[in-house]
């Protein structure tokens, strides 16, 4: 793997908009907060022209938004890339950047989720570069800092870092409508959205292949399925190249959905079952679901199980990954080792292992 250089006190932090943008006043009144932090954490932060606009969804067009992803890449005084938000579009920009130059340019940390899987999961198969599946830019914001943002800054910084399972989570959301409900304005004071994570719901990992306790160790690969499913059959399609020539190391992929029913699940995992992608697999680590609809009454865990149970390799569900938070920073493309037992988990990950 082509690791990054460690990030320091004194580093440039740079912001990219590569999906959505940051329109509403609330989220850019985040945003300012979130860069202050970070430079007094003693960081410079740079964002690019299209962080704070957005239309229909995109931030900018396809070639503007690759094209600002590409300043940040290719100026040497950034250390680190904080993606501003996820979104729906990302994959638009795929055509507009060059990898074969991207080869060519040092290697910088990226940090991001949800729709920053597309570049995430490029990277790492493709690239071969690994980078950090945690929060975006806003939640920086947060004060005080809840502990995955600060594990993902000292990952970057090439710190040794040990997380252990949270013992609250947020809600999930068991309809889009809810998802997607805007806050009440009036009753809402500026204060409570620097104010962080609203944890009511006991964590619980659960090893759905029956063991009391699981620990693997392996290469991670994954993000948010709903765009993880994009690249297959695709020319951006390097699953197979990539597990193959990392078997030795072992690989365990991490999953989590933002918006998906059990017939969609089940369907998705059997057509990656069946085109190799579970080949040399160590397991699987699923996240919580954000948005999951349990058609003919089949839960997530229950269709995870029904297909995969063949593969004989350990299974976790309700992982502290993706969107309902608090989520662990996953180092998507090192080397991870994973321990689940009564419910509590924890992952270990150290820089000099690539």
């Amino acid at each position: 793997m082509n690791y990054p250089e460690n990030l320091k006190k004194g580093d440039t932090i740079g912001i990219c908009a590569p999906s959505g943008g940051l329109l509403k006043e609330e989220k850019q009144q985040k945003l300012d907060v979130a860069i202050k932090q970070l430079e007094q954490m003693g960081y410079k932060v740079i964002e690019t022209e299209s962080v704070r606009k957005e239309e229909k969804g995109r931030s900018a067009s396809a070639k503007q938004r690759a094209k600002e992803l590409m300043q940040l890449l290719e100026n040497d005084e950034v250390k680190l890339i904080i993606f501003a938000t996820g979104g729906d579009y990302l994959f638009e920009i795929f055509d507009y950047l060059d990898l074969e130059k991207i080869k060519t340019i040092k290697p910088k940390w990226m940090q991001g989720y949800s729709d920053i899987t597309g570049i995430e999961f490029l990277w790492n198969t493709i690239l071969e570069i690994p980078s950090i599946y945690c929060d975006t830019i806003k939640s920086y914001a947060m004060k005080p800092l809840y502990p995955n943002l600060i594990n993902a800054l000292e990952i970057a910084s090439g710190k040794p870092t040990i997380q252990t399972s949270f013992e609250k989570h947020e809600k999930s959301y068991t309809t889009i409508e809810e998802a997607f409900e805007e806050p009440n304005e009036e009753t809402q004071k500026s204060e409570d959205i620097y104010k962080g994570y609203n944890l009511t719901e006991t964590v619980q990992w659960k090893n759905v292949t029956g063991e009391s306790k699981i620990e693997i160790q392996g290469r991670m690969i994954g993000g948010c399925l709903d765009c993880v499913q994009r690249f297959f059959g695709t020319k951006y399609d390097n699953i197979c190249n990539y597990i193959e020539k990392y078997k030795k190391d072992g690989i365990i992929w991490y999953l989590e959905t933002f918006e998906m029913n059990s017939p969609e699940l089940t369907r998705i995992l059997w057509q990656m079952k069946h085109a190799g992608y579970f080949n040399n697999v160590t397991g699987i680590i699923f996240g919580r679901p954000l948005i999951f609809r349990q058609d003919y009454g089949i839960s997530f865990q229950e269709a995870v199980k029904n297909i995969l149970s063949d593969l004989n390799i350990p299974i976790i569900c309700d992982a502290d990954i993706g969107h309902v938070y608090p989520q662990m920073a996953i180092i998507n493309g090192g080397i991870m080792k994973i321990t689940s037992e009564n419910g509590k988990g924890m992952s270990i990950w150290d820089r000099s292992n690539k």
